[in-house]
């Protein structure tokens, strides 16, 4: 069940605030006696703490009946605080520039509140992996080890540049009208999901047909899917976790810079970009890990592209993250 731990005003980074900052959660298990058995599940671009349910529940890789696991939303995801959910002064074209730090921050204050003192595992994909990073930077007390999926500790100059890519296919809609939109402009979405597709994937996926294996019939498929599936996003929400995105660096707020943060990280690490992904690239991973002191490069070998780390995407993926967890813990 989706739960919302209340914040007041949050003070962020950028010097702005979140009045009336709401962070919403979904726990799955029991905290132990010795608080010792929290899992964290940072969500992801799109997604929402929801989408990490496939890996959640008997047989699956994250046990209730032995761990406790906290799934919590982006702030900007239409779930969390976001444009669409927001009090009128920071609604909408208002929301303020929100950092990977500010969530982490208030994830923090989260698990204090639930009695967390110590997390054994962070896992996340994509925008989950940005926060497991900022997590063992900024708190290395709280955390044992983290599973970064198809992430990386900054957002790159080419991963920068492809976000501007899709971001621009939706601000041409005239109807956008710089955020202040009265209906949804939907051209601008369909835009939006069109060009993410394309990146989404790798070239091999759509060589061999591995489309038709999620579902898709056709290469068309795929881009009528996506298309329509970022029609049915908060254009101001999506351009709100994209600048979260874009804004991430471990180093940024670190005295000892990009470099120096990854090497004082503690915790255990595998780091595990996908073997084809296409805007977090394995060289990104290889050159992260070689500055962490426990850091294990392990590939997610998939053909799959950025998507091959989505929780429950396909079996063979699954089977190589759950063997990566059983590591970890």
């Amino acid at each position: 069940m989706r739960s919302n731990f209340s914040l007041g005003r949050l003070e962020l980074v950028s010097g702005s605030s979140l009045p009336s900052a709401q962070l919403s959660y979904e726990t799955h298990g029991e905290l132990n006696p010795e608080r010792s058995n929290c899992i964290l599940l940072p969500s992801y671009y799109t997604g929402t703490s929801s989408s990490y349910e496939p890996w959640i529940g008997p047989g699956r890789i994250f046990d209730p009946a032995r761990w406790f696991i906290v799934a919590v939303d982006l702030f900007g995801n239409g779930v969390s605080t976001s444009p669409s959910r927001a009090s009128t002064e920071i609604a909408g074209a208002r929301f303020p520039d929100v950092d990977i730090v500010d969530n982490v921050i208030a994830q923090h204050r989260l698990l204090t509140h639930l009695g967390v003192t110590r997390i054994r595992l962070i896992a996340g994909w994509s925008m989950g992996a940005l926060q497991a990073y900022e997590w063992a930077v900024r708190y290395p007390e709280f955390v044992d080890a983290i599973l970064p999926i198809a992430g990386a500790a900054r957002c790159s100059p080419h991963n920068m540049v492809f976000l501007e890519g899709v971001k621009a296919a939706l601000l041409a809609d005239p109807a956008f009208r710089n955020g202040c939109y009265s209906d949804p402009p939907v051209q601008g979405l369909r835009a939006f999901g069109t060009v993410y597709a394309g990146w989404a994937y790798s070239q091999e996926f759509f060589r061999r047909g591995t489309y038709r294996e999620l579902g898709y019939s056709s290469v068309d498929a795929v881009l009528r899917g996506w298309a329509a599936d970022h029609e049915r996003e908060d254009a101001n929400d999506l351009l709100a976790c994209l600048g979260t995105w874009q804004r991430a660096d471990i180093g940024k707020h670190h005295s000892s810079g990009f470099e120096g943060a990854l090497r004082q990280i503690a915790a255990r690490a595998i780091v595990m970009p996908g073997s084809s992904d296409l805007y977090f690239p394995q060289a990104d991973s290889e050159r992260e890990v070689s500055h962490l002191p426990r850091g294990e490069f392990r590939p997610l070998v998939s053909e799959l592209g950025h998507v091959a780390g989505r929780p429950g995407i396909r079996a063979a993926e699954t089977a190589q993250i759950r063997a990566a967890v059983q590591d970890l813990l």
